[in-house]
């Protein structure tokens, strides 16, 4: 499945197999959370954010350079 979030006035894909409304509210608070206070990787990951995979309770976070893109828990 396939959906759009908006995230710093961008459309980002998020790709599952199994999305619901907890799951996508998990997300968007997450990210929230580690624009605020993450650190310097996950900033550098997230300013170039491509794409969103979930997997189980987990996001890996795909940035333009492979080397950028880390996993992030939703619990």
């Amino acid at each position: 499945m396939k959906v759009f979030v908006n995230f710093q006035n961008k459309q980002i894909p998020v790709f599952a197999d199994n999305l619901n409304k907890k799951t996508l509210k998990l997300l968007r608070a997450a990210l929230d959370k580690k624009v605020e206070t993450g650190r310097n990787a996950l900033q550098k990951c997230l300013q170039t954010l491509i794409s969103i995979e979930v997997v189980g309770c987990e996001a890996i976070l795909h940035s333009f350079n492979e080397r950028d893109s880390l996993a992030l828990s939703l619990y």
